[in-house]
C-alpha cells in the first residue's frame, strides 16, 4: 500500500509538464531507443523523441536544418547540413534518429542522422 500512496502523491504534486516528460521517457525506453540523458560523446546511438523546435541556419556557403528533440530526459540537436527543410519534420512530430553523438558546447548533437518519422506515442494507426 505505501507504494500506491507514494505514486498517487507524486502524481498530485508533479507539474503537468513533468508528468508528460516522465511519460515520454517511459515510452522511449519501451521502444528500445537510448535515453538522451545517458548518451556519451562519440558513440553511435538511436534516439526517439518529440520535435520541440525546427530552425534553418543559413550560412554563406551551406544551409543547415537544425531540429531539437526531447525524450523526457534531455534535449538533443539534429543537424542536416545542406537541407532547408524535411517534409514531416515540424514541432510536435515524433521521430527516431540514428547517428554518431558529439557534444557541442555540452549539448548532444547528431549531424546528418538517418531518421524515421513515427506516430505519436499513444496514437494507434488507422487501418
Amino acid at each position: 500500500m505505501p507504494g500506491v500512496l507514494r505514486r498517487l502523491t507524486d502524481r498530485l504534486t508533479r507539474s503537468e509538464s513533468q508528468r508528460d516528460a516522465d511519460e515520454l521517457l517511459e515510452q522511449v525506453r519501451s521502444s528500445g531507443a537510448r535515453s538522451i540523458g545517458e548518451l556519451a560523446d562519440r558513440e553511435i546511438a538511436t534516439v526517439t523523441g518529440a520535435v520541440r523546435a525546427v530552425t534553418l541556419r543559413p550560412r554563406s556557403s551551406v544551409p543547415a536544418l537544425v531540429v531539437e528533440i526531447f525524450d523526457g530526459s534531455q534535449t538533443l540537436v539534429l543537424v542536416w547540413l545542406g537541407r532547408r527543410q524535411i517534409r514531416g519534420i515540424e514541432p510536435g512530430a515524433y521521430l527516431r534518429a540514428t547517428g554518431r553523438v558529439c557534444l557541442r558546447e555540452g549539448v548532444p548533437t547528431i549531424f546528418n542522422p538517418s531518421y524515421e518519422l513515427r506516430p505519436r506515442p499513444g496514437i494507434t494507426a488507422q487501418p
